[in-house]
């Protein structure tokens, strides 16, 4: 027992009592979490007991304010120290911090509301935490490890991926760090330098420093790589011509990690020695490496070598040794960042990878993002090739493969105007104006072009941002808004969702004591025998009603792949002699792409240009008899939802029962918050396991191409070209069926998996809730009624809110919120 408890319980004239606590272990945390139940058991006389309970509440209520006025302070401090930095130059982003004079009420509002909602949660979390050690403490009961699962269950981390492409030197980097605020973050200025390896950018949560965290590739990957580069690029001397913007990345690669070592013995058993690799031992150990700075401009530099190619600048100067080749993905955390919680930037190099580990890491986080920024140079948005074409190549990744919802197309340095006639500020504002306005235009109309993307997103997906990253930071001719930076700052604000986040733990949080306090009150009149009969004869009829709509997508999904497989037969000649009898590339720099392309599981990426893939060409009829159908099935779009909308609409707790069981209505409240929350996690299932059902076209027929693919690499000498032509053929299109039919029953086979998970999920999820919610009685369980009722004020509020499509404070509405009232009531 520790002094705070003697002392409060003597300033309270209570100290009769203090022998009592001390055998109990009872300190200072234990003495916040004490609950009536408790203080029954410790406090036997019904006087000094109301007298504590009245104390302990005002306690509460003193150190809440206290912990509120702290935040609050922290708060000031932040904002005036972001307030001085942007008057030297550096511009933080809105959310994280400008003063109240700067923002317009609608914005305050919503500050405010974030503000009030994250003491709330903050205040549930704590509820949460000293019932579940409760729970711990009390009998090992089936009930009680139920709830500990359940209470465990509540944390739950959102993330957002946003993938950021484009070309070098299109400002990528300058838009991220424009974007959070942190202009010296990641390296960008150089026109030569490039980044080569996938940056994560997102909040560091647990202290106040710039981390980063590098992840290397794999000795066997390096190994392939280093192979691969020495077998087909470097010794090839019709490389050095044709193909001379790979050859040119394979030098820079092998001088980068090198120097001239390469020169001396360019052999892979000497490239791989690890005397090369003593600078760092974490990628011999097969470990990550973590730097720590305190400053973005410290961790910057420091991050040079491991992330950026071709830089001449600065201090790049001094670099010696690169490694930059051996780098898989660096993760950079920055702190107090408002705008990072629950979001995640990825800048993404080019168009995937020819190392396999970096490859499948990018087409991982590719198909996790919920948006993709397209960025290039508002002078060349329309007409500029590469764009459009990582927009094509990637629109199956991130479309029906994927899950992204939002395509943003962001025209940089949109600052810069050459022909205006007026040269003052205004006259110069209203040019670039009218020019942004012109390209935004030109890009939508390139957008409605392209038949290919508009198979997996509408139009209402795609959006035109006209940026100066330049401008937003300095203001000289544009003000910040004509800078659009601060409307992607509120998108991401949009997508970080913290309402929603709060919502689904204080509705977990409500369902869980309502549990709780539900058990402690026993059955009336065998209730809840009867409720459980209606509840399991519910469960049958909405299961049915769930299969029926994924039986008809799957009775869709087989025509339209019947249909599929008998184009795929009648195609796949002219297929084939489009992919092997390519026009204007010559028979010898085509014998070296195809070797290529047959060593590498039937895929060729080159440096610049289209990545070609037989086994995608092979599966392209396929595909188009299914995009459709698919797109309907498993939609991005957050307005629309799977199977048509019937996990949403599954329900077991329907108005009829809650109006004939009133006696059981705690644990019906239970059980309906299980009801979403089980619903939330079978839509995130069916988000993850469509990819795999997308790509399983592709996957079955590269697995059925492998045996072709390791007899084509035995062709060599002269005719070698002819031979490997002649055993693709043949293998495609010596029998009639086969391929194709096994590719159609690998998706139906994938889906068929899928309706299993979720109907087998939904049925034992809510047998079991249903068993230990309704046939169980532990009067064990400990009191909480005092925290009921103040997460069922909290609950209703955010779930008000919620249905009106506002936040705790609603733009219409100045005032503040009854929970908001409730708070401050608890906190005075």
């Amino acid at each position: 027992m520790d002094d705070f408890v003697k002392t409060k319980l003597t300033e309270w004239r209570l100290s009769d009592w203090i022998v009592k606590f001390q055998d109990q272990g009872i300190d200072e945390e234990s003495f916040y979490c004490l609950d009536y139940n408790d203080i029954d058991n410790l406090i036997t006389k019904v006087g000094p007991r109301a007298k504590f309970k009245k104390r302990l509440k005002s306690l509460k209520g003193e150190k809440n304010a206290t912990n509120q006025e702290h935040e609050e302070t922290v708060d000031s401090a932040q904002v005036l120290a972001n307030s001085n930095t942007r008057d030297k130059g550096k511009r933080k982003s809105e959310p994280q911090g400008e003063s109240s004079g700067c923002l317009s009420p609608t914005k305050k509002r919503r500050r405010d509301s974030t503000y009030s909602e994250k003491l709330m949660l903050s205040e549930v979390r704590n509820m949460m935490a000293c019932i579940r050690n409760k729970v711990l403490q009390g009998e090992k009961t089936n009930f009680n490890a139920f709830l500990e699962e359940k209470i465990c269950d509540l944390e739950t981390e959102k993330r957002e991926l946003v993938g950021v492409f484009g070309r070098t030197g299109a400002g990528k980097s300058s838009l991220i760090n424009a974007v959070i605020g942190e202009k010296d973050l990641l390296p960008s200025g150089s026109v030569s330098a490039c980044t080569t390896v996938i940056i994560k950018v997102e909040a560091n949560k647990q202290n106040q420093n710039y981390e980063a965290e590098i992840e290397f590739i794999t000795k066997e990957e390096l190994k392939q790589e280093l192979w691969y580069l020495l077998t087909f690029i470097l010794n090839d001397d019709d490389c050095k011509e044709e193909d001379a913007d790979d050859y040119n990345d394979a030098v820079e690669m092998l001088s980068a990690l090198y120097g001239e070592e390469r020169r001396k013995n360019p052999s892979v058993e000497h490239l791989m020695n690890d005397k090369h690799f003593r600078e760092i031992p974490e990628f011999n150990d097969s470990k990550k490496k973590t730097l720590t700075c305190k400053s973005a401009k410290e961790l910057s530099a420091k991050l040079v070598k491991y992330t950026r190619s071709g830089s001449e600048d600065g201090d790049a100067k001094e670099i010696k040794k690169w490694f930059w080749p051996l780098v898989k993905c660096v993760t950079v955390r920055v702190p107090n960042s408002d705008l990072l919680q629950n979001v995640t930037l990825v800048d993404l190099p080019g168009n995937g990878d020819r190392n396999k580990g970096r490859d499948k890491m990018w087409k991982g986080v590719v198909q996790s993002c919920s948006t993709v920024w397209i960025v290039t140079d508002i002078n060349r948005a329309a007409s500029e090739k590469e764009p459009w074409e990582i927009l094509k190549s990637a629109s199956s990744l991130i479309g029906n493969g994927g899950q992204c919802q939002h395509i943003h197309f962001i025209c940089t340095k949109s600052d810069v105007i050459e022909d205006s006639d007026d040269s003052s500020v205004a006259g110069v504002r209203a040019a670039i104006f009218k020019r942004n306005m012109r390209a935004k235009e030109e890009v939508r109309r390139e957008f409605r072009k392209l038949k290919g993307v508009q198979t997996h997103f509408s139009d209402d997906c795609f959006k035109v941002f006209t940026v100066s990253s330049k401008e937003f930071l300095k203001e000289k001719r544009l003000g910040p808004d004509d800078t659009e930076v601060p409307k992607l700052q509120e998108f991401l604000q949009e997508l970080n969702d913290f309402h929603s986040e709060t919502l689904k733990y204080v509705s977990g949080a409500y369902g869980i004591l309502s549990l709780i306090q539900g058990a402690g009150c026993g059955d009336v009149a065998g209730v809840k025998e009867y409720l459980c009969t209606d509840l399991e004869d519910n469960l049958v009829c909405e299961l049915s009603k769930v299969s029926e709509a994924m039986e008809e997508s799957y009775r869709a999904f087989n025509k339209s792949l019947m249909e599929g497989v008998e184009k795929s037969n009648s195609s796949r000649e002219s297929v084939l002699n489009s992919f092997l009898y390519p026009r204007r590339v010559t028979g010898s720099a085509f014998h070296k792409r195809l070797k290529c392309i047959v060593t590498n599981n039937g895929v060729y990426k080159p440096r610049k240009g289209k990545q070609q893939n037989l086994n995608e060409k092979l599966a392209s009829k396929l595909m188009e008899s299914i995009d459709v159908e698919f797109r309907k099935t498993f939609p991005n779009e957050s307005k629309c939802e799977p199977f048509n909308g019937a996990i949403s609409s599954f329900s077991l707790v329907t108005g009829t029962v809650v109006e004939k069981y009133k006696g059981v209505q705690l644990q019906l409240e239970f059980l309906r918050t299980e009801e979403e929350k089980i619903k939330t996690k079978v839509h995130k299932t069916i988000r993850e396991r469509k990819k795999e059902i997308y790509s399983s076209l592709t996957t079955s027929i590269e697995e059925n191409m492998q045996k072709c693919y390791e007899d084509t690499q035995q062709c060599t000498g002269q005719g070698s070209l002819n031979a490997m032509r002649d055993i693709i053929k043949q293998h495609v299109c010596a029998k009639k069926v086969g391929m194709f039919e096994e590719a159609r029953d690998a998706m139906i086979s994938n889906l068929q998996k899928l309706m299993d998970a979720i109907q087998k999920t939904l049925r034992e999820t809510m047998l079991r809730s249903i068993e230990l919610s309704l046939k169980t009685d532990d009067q064990s369980v400990p009191d909480v009624k005092e925290e009921l009722e103040t997460v069922t004020k909290y609950y209703q509020e955010l779930k008000k809110n919620q249905d009106e499509g506002t936040s705790t404070v609603s733009a219409d509405q100045p005032g503040p919120s009854s929970a908001q009232v409730y708070l401050m009531q608890r906190n005075s």
